[in-house]
């Protein structure tokens, strides 16, 4: 299997190098379980999704704790056809298909539940697109449901989720919506977008 992540970070601010190469000091710890590549539009983490939520996480927490409006976008995918498997991406952390959609929607609340805090409050705006599968609406709106009962869930708007809360949740509720729905087999992707410090808010 192939998974993987294009990421994009904004700092809104005067030193946004600054911001941004202190960011990617987060990733450090990840290097020997991600392919990195790093270009002048964006990055590129190749690796299983359990370590590459937590290193999204990672990055977008400590460029938001600048103290600076950060945003944050990125493609997600896993088992694009056009990608060849690499056995970095090898993972366990993928729900049986045949497994039913109650169950696996139980399993991605507990593991949200258990997801520890980061003290960094972010909000976040995604879709799931579930491909290659005759069932992808119906795993789509079992996602929609899980999201609903999550405790980071805020509203839904046209075309996607928003979700707000500390960053620790709020990944782990990527992370399930990205491995619990959808066959392992099959094409799935996320677009996210992520924002903190937002003037708005004031």
């Amino acid at each position: 299997m192939f998974s993987g992540a294009q990421i994009s970070l904004y700092p809104m601010a005067d030193d946004f190098v600054g911001v941004i190469l202190l960011a990617l000091g987060a990733l450090d710890p990840y290097r020997d379980r991600l392919r990195i590549e790093t270009d002048d539009i964006s990055t590129l983490l190749v690796g299983p999704p359990e370590v590459l939520f937590p290193a999204m996480r990672d990055l977008f927490v400590a460029a938001a704790r600048s103290g600076e409006h950060v945003t944050f976008s990125a493609a997600i995918s896993r088992g694009c056809p056009g990608e060849p498997d690499e056995a970095i991406c090898n993972t366990s952390a993928l729900a049986d298909p045949l497994e039913p959609l109650a169950a696996r929607q139980a399993a991605a609340h507990a593991a949200v539940a258990s997801a520890a805090e980061t003290g960094q409050a972010i909000a976040a705006q995604f879709s799931l697109y579930v491909m290659g599968t005759g069932q992808h609406m119906d795993e789509i709106y079992g996602c929609i449901d899980f999201l609903k009962g999550s405790c980071v869930f805020d509203r839904s708007k046209h075309f996607c989720s928003v979700l707000r809360g500390d960053a620790g949740p709020v990944f782990a509720t990527l992370a399930e919506a990205f491995c619990r729905f959808g066959p392992p087999e099959g094409h799935v992707t996320i677009d996210l977008t992520v924002s903190a410090n937002s003037p708005t808010a004031r």
